[in-house]
């Protein structure tokens, strides 16, 4: 990205007033005078990061701007460790079939940096060259891992898409439709086990009722929707912007809990997300999955990986319960004030984390990079935001905020896509730069 692209970024961001982390392009690169046509302060690497967490064992990504290189680091308490000795990538240091082991010795040494040394995109300052910032900057915590992504995976959320289809990604027409599901159903979906004899049998109440929809055979039947979510290194990280394009007026987040997939299925940790949704396409026709889902800026992840080890283990994880809150700009800085809230319950997934694995990941298909699952939300806003029946959507300006205390919080500004700056950071580069300082990806 040349300097002039930077500034025009920069300029569109502040006139557009709907961004908090804008000015950078998606995955590798980070923004550019982010807090600048923002409502909300920038959030900082101490306001993200889990800092109680004293014992747990984490990895993520740092721009290291001494090498003119991203490295993976491993963080804890109020330090994080450059990393690139035992790898050059996350993914290849997620492979460590010892990684909890082979940190706990990395701890025992002096950090690299504080994390007061450590910033957002959202802190870079105005003019700065948002592709290689001049200090260290916290990014998304995967690289070669390709972004996977499952969907209806909770009944709530296989009764909204149903929903979404029926209106044809109309909202006016979605609250009469989710009143006749409602009446319809007459069932408790969320006690229903996918693929199972009662499955069957509520699917065929519904296809009897003339609730026909191709949700409802990855809702109820054996097999759950997986998806590629977006390319390689087009992930962006908290403290970034998360984008809307300008086609799409119903939109929402989806927080998230991510698996950390090795290359023979092995799931290493997890880490929070954002599968940025469109409504309205999605709505219009699920063949249209890839325009609805993957787009520049709509996968956020982080803010870094928590690692399995003896106090935070697979079975933990199963219990997360993740917390969402979109803020609407102040009134006084020309947004509606608007406050959302909501809860994603891990522990009501239909479907367990080995079975979204094993349809991702098998003799089938391989990843020889390893992978990350976002393995769909319980999360499906009914309120409205403005006009009555039309439910919620994003506006420019938005925070979204994804937390939980163990993992972190997971903190995007919205803006439109077209105004952000372009994602310019892909694996020719990457390779460039390890190659360049000696490191091996």
């Amino acid at each position: 990205m040349t300097a002039g692209d930077a500034s025009a970024a920069a300029a569109a961001a502040a006139a557009a007033a709907s961004v908090a982390g804008t000015g950078a392009p998606a995955g590798e690169s980070v923004g550019a005078g982010a807090s600048r046509g923002s409502a909300f302060p920038a959030p900082s690497l101490r306001d993200v990061l889990p800092v109680d967490q004293t014992s747990g064992t984490f990895v993520g990504r740092v721009w290291d701007p001494a090498r003119g290189v991203p490295v993976p680091v491993a963080y804890r308490g109020t330090g994080l460790w450059d990393v690139s000795h035992l790898a050059g990538t996350s993914a290849t240091l997620m492979e460590r079939s010892a990684l909890a082991e082979d940190l706990a010795q990395v701890y025992a040494t002096a950090p690299t940096w504080s994390i007061d040394e450590v910033r957002l995109p959202a802190q870079l300052a105005a003019g700065e060259d948002p592709a290689r910032p001049t200090a260290p900057t916290l990014l998304a915590p995967v690289d070669l891992q390709v972004l996977k992504a499952c969907g209806v995976t909770f009944a709530g959320s296989m009764i909204e898409r149903l929903i979404e289809e029926r209106a044809q990604g109309d909202p006016a027409r979605a609250q009469r439709i989710r009143e006749e599901m409602q009446a319809a159903v007459g069932v408790d979906l969320g006690a229903v086990v996918p693929g199972s004899a009662e499955a069957a049998a509520v699917k065929e109440q519904l296809l009897a009722l003339g609730w026909w929809s191709q949700y409802l055979e990855v809702g109820l039947g054996p097999d759950p929707e997986v998806f590629t979510k977006g390319p390689v290194l087009s992930a962006v990280g908290t403290g970034d912007a998360i984008g809307i394009p300008a086609f799409s007026a119903w939109n929402n987040p989806e927080p998230e809990l991510t698996l950390v997939v090795t290359a023979e299925g092995r799931i290493a940790g997890v880490t929070l997300g954002n599968d940025v949704n469109l409504r309205d396409v999605e709505g219009r026709s699920a063949l249209l999955l890839g325009m609805a889902k993957d787009n520049n800026r709509s996968t956020a992840l982080g803010p870094v990986i928590r690692v399995f080890d003896e106090g935070f283990t697979l079975e933990d994880a199963r219990t997360v319960s993740i917390e969402l809150t979109v803020e609407g700009a102040p009134e006084a800085a020309g947004g509606d004030g608007y406050v959302l809230t909501g809860l994603n319950t891990c522990g009501s997934l239909s479907r367990t984390f080995e079975s979204l694995v094993e349809a991702a990941l098998g003799r089938h298909h391989q990843y020889p990079d390893g992978c990350v699952i976002l393995t769909g939300t319980l999360f499906a806003p009914t309120e409205d935001r403005g006009v009555p029946g039309e439910g919620f959507t994003h506006a420019p300006g938005d925070r979204v905020t994804i937390e939980n205390p163990l993992l972190g919080r997971l903190v995007n500004a919205v803006g439109r896509t077209e105004e952000l700056a372009p994602w310019t950071y892909g694996t020719r580069a990457l390779f460039a730069d390890l190659t360049r300082v000696g490191l091996r990806a």
